[in-house]
Formats: C-alpha cells, sequence, structure tokens
C-alpha cells in the first residue's frame, strides 16, 4: 500500500500559500464575470415566465372565442324558437294558448339580449386581452433583446477566460492533493469565512497583510521560523513570512505567464 510522503511545515506552508495564489487568480476571473451568470439565468426566468403568460393570454383569446360562437349559436336557437312559437300564435284556438306563446316569444327575447350583453361584455375582455397581449409581447421582446446581449457577453468573457480557469483548477486539484486533509479542511473553512478568500497570508510591516493588528516580534520570529503553523489571533488567518511568500508568487507568476 503506498504511503503518503510525510514533509515538513515549511513545504506544507510553501504548498498552502501556493494553492491560495492559484485560487486567488481563480477568483479574480470569476470576479470578471461578476454577476453576469446570474443576470442571465434571471433574464432566462423571466423571458420565461413571460412566454408562459403570453402563450396563457393566446389561449384565453381562442376560450373566449368560442365562448362567443356559442352564444351566437345559442342566439340563433332562440331565434328559430321565436319563429316557431309566432306560427304557433297563427293557430291557437283561444287567449291562454296566445298568451302562453306570446309568454315564451318574450323569455327567447330576454335570452337573446342576455346572450349579447354577454357577447358584448367578452368582446370587450377580448380587447382588454389583446392590450395585455401587446404590452407583454413588448416586454418579452425587451428581455430576450437584453439576454442575447448579455449571452454574447458572457460567451465572450468565457472564451477569453476558459483556458486560463481550466488549467488553474486543476493546478489547484493538483496542490490540494499534496496537503493535508486537515489542513485543506482548515484552509477551505478561512476562505469562506473572510470577505476576500484569504486564507494564507505575509506579514507586511508587522502585521497580517489587509490586518491593522500588530504581530508581537516573538511571534514574528516563529512564523520566519517556519517551525509551525501559526494563525492570526484576529482574522484565523494562516500567517507566513514575506521571504517565502515573494518566493513562491515569484514561482507562480512564471506559471501564471505560460498560460
Amino acid at each position: 500500500m503506498a504511503t503518503i510522503k510525510e514533509i515538513n511545515v515549511e513545504d506544507k506552508l510553501r504548498a498552502l500559500y501556493a494553492l491560495q495564489l492559484v485560487d486567488s487568480k481563480i477568483d479574480e476571473i470569476r470576479n470578471v464575470r461578476g454577476e453576469l451568470p446570474l443576470e442571465v439565468d434571471d433574464l432566462e426566468d423571466e423571458v420565461a415566465g413571460l412566454s408562459t403568460r403570453l402563450d396563457k393570454l393566446k389561449s384565453d383569446l381562442e376560450t373566449i372565442d368560442d365562448q362567443i360562437k356559442e352564444k351566437k349559436n345559442t342566439i340563433e336557437g332562440h331565434k328559430e324558437s321565436i319563429k316557431k312559437y309566432l306560427e304557433q300564435q297563427k293557430n291557437v284556438r283561444n287567449n291562454r294558448e296566445f298568451n302562453s306563446l306570446t309568454k315564451e316569444v318574450e323569455f327567447q327575447e330576454l335570452e337573446i339580449q342576455l346572450a349579447e350583453k354577454h357577447i358584448k361584455e367578452m368582446k370587450a375582455s377580448i380587447e382588454h386581452r389583446k392590450e395585455i397581449i401587446a404590452q407583454t409581447k413588448e416586454r418579452l421582446d425587451g428581455k430576450q433583446t437584453h439576454l442575447k446581449h448579455k449571452k454574447a457577453e458572457l460567451s465572450d468573457i468565457m472564451a477569453e477566460t476558459e483556458k486560463e480557469e481550466n488549467f488553474l483548477t486543476a493546478k489547484s486539484a493538483e496542490l490540494r492533493s499534496q496537503i493535508e486533509e486537515r489542513l485543506i479542511f482548515a484552509y477551505d473553512r478561512i476562505r469562506t469565512s473572510v470577505r476576500n478568500g484569504l486564507a494564507v497570508v505575509s506579514i507586511e510591516r508587522g502585521a497580517s497583510a489587509g490586518s491593522f493588528f500588530t504581530i508581537p516580534p516573538q511571534t514574528q520570529m516563529e512564523i520566519a521560523a517556519r517551525k509551525k503553523i501559526i494563525t492570526d489571533e484576529h482574522s484565523g488567518r494562516i500567517l507566513i513570512d514575506s521571504v517565502l511568500a515573494d518566493e513562491e508568487k515569484e514561482k507562480m507568476e512564471k506559471l501564471f505567464a505560460t498560460i
């Protein structure tokens, strides 16, 4: 069974800082994209929502149109009934039958009036929906155009950075495989807890990079000795000396230049 090669503290610190430099470079690339991927997702959701609404409105128009046709057919049926009752009135034997048929005619006429009223209301509803459809279509066209531009913008950025990001992501994975699991866990925990993603920082002018808290001289000497992993008591970041940091930066800059 293969055994993991034991490395000293200095090598661990170098590997951690190299990983930090690579991950920070990946962060820079992703920051260039910024909120663009989220904007594209949001626009796609809006376009889908507006398209669904437009389809529903168009479907409503068809339904109302069918209802109007039904009402018109109903009106024709009532008219036929009126003609029938009027014909029957010509052959009635008494006033009671005549009055009964007259009431039937009046009822059919009222039904026609009610149906015509419904048709008028439905036609008004159609016009209202047509206005909403026009407004929705205008919004949808605008969103689709905006989405097209944003997708093109994102595609251009991805095309420019994809090769570099893939290379760096592979390098990050390679470096992680060389560092013991407990340190990777601590590194990731720190990275997610700090705003700029810096889990490993060097000493600059007596304080950890990006901090105003001075590190005691004794602690600075221990950090420079590279005999144990020391963290900043204020930020929790892993601390390294500036000489080690400069050496690793130089190595990584040469690596980045080859991409």
